[in-house]
């Protein structure tokens, strides 16, 4: 008879924008032990350790065994449940960010097919699930130490994923974009840099943005920056002028404005707000 367990850990601050991790864990489930229906509001990878189970979304059910892995998006009801016999038992990381929607459709994960059968590296994402279990801690260094894990287990299933090679391109000129971004954003950087940085020209990187994430490198760099004030206007008593600089603004009055078309408010406000609630 086997023993049933439950380790799981939930940060509190989720402080970095462009990947957190929101929980994490492992779990010998008994038998029909079900989650749901309901929803997340980050995504959810779940690696199957032994036994089985069922992965339930929309009007799809998926019957998973030892080895396969499945996917929960934000904000997108599903139901699991461990089979009635050889119940199933688990490894997951939740996470939120900037990054994360680039970076899964990178992967063989899909809103259509949402699962992974046999995964490739499917005992070193196991082991990379508990190395970030074993880095947790509401310390502003164990956010980074479990990100930086994080993003090596989701390299694993970049690593074993099927895409054709010019999506991966695409996936590929992106990620060199955001690493770009993520470092130089505090600079009065332009698209053309982005491109230069990349390899590629302007109009390409533009397609290679739309395709991957829906949004172009101005608006991408744009969401960031935002995303940097909003954390600033929270979290440091900088004033509006210095934050604007600090992102790469030589105009506090742009910086206010560009604020404002994506809040709805301006940087005070959302500052007093934000104090407040």
């Amino acid at each position: 008879m086997y023993e049933k367990y439950k380790n799981s850990y939930k940060v509190t601050e989720k402080e970095l924008v462009s990947l957190s991790v929101y929980n994490v864990g492992f779990q010998r489930c008994d038998s029909l032990y079900q989650w749901g229906p309901g929803i997340r509001d980050h995504y959810l990878i779940h690696y199957i350790i032994s036994g089985k189970g069922f992965y339930k979304i929309g009007k799809r059910t998926y019957e998973l065994q030892a080895g396969d892995s499945f996917l929960v998006y934000p904000n997108t009801e599903v139901v699991y449940y461990a089979a009635e016999t050889d119940p199933w038992e688990y490894a997951w990381v939740g996470f939120t960010g900037s990054d994360a929607s680039m970076i899964l459709k990178a992967t063989d994960f899909s809103p259509e097919k949402p699962i992974i059968r046999e995964t490739p590296h499917g005992s070193d994402i196991h082991r990379q699930i508990l190395h970030i279990y074993d880095a947790r801690g509401n310390e502003f260094e164990h956010a980074v130490e479990m990100t930086g894990r994080l993003y090596t287990m989701l390299a694993m299933f970049l690593h074993g994923a099927s895409h054709t090679t010019e999506q991966n391109s695409a996936n590929s000129y992106v990620q060199k974009g955001i690493e770009y971004i993520s470092s130089n954003y505090s600079y009065a950087i332009t698209v053309e840099d982005i491109a230069d940085y990349v390899g590629v020209s302007r109009s390409h990187l533009f397609r290679s943005f739309e395709s991957v994430l829906g949004q172009s490198p101005k608006e991408y760099l744009t969401d960031f920056r935002m995303k940097q004030a909003c954390y600033l206007l929270e979290h440091s008593s900088l004033s509006i002028t210095a934050i604007a600089n600090s992102l790469g603004f030589d105009n506090s009055l742009y910086f206010s404005k560009t604020f404002h078309k994506q809040k709805q408010m301006s940087p005070k406000e959302y500052r007093t707000h934000s104090r407040t609630s």
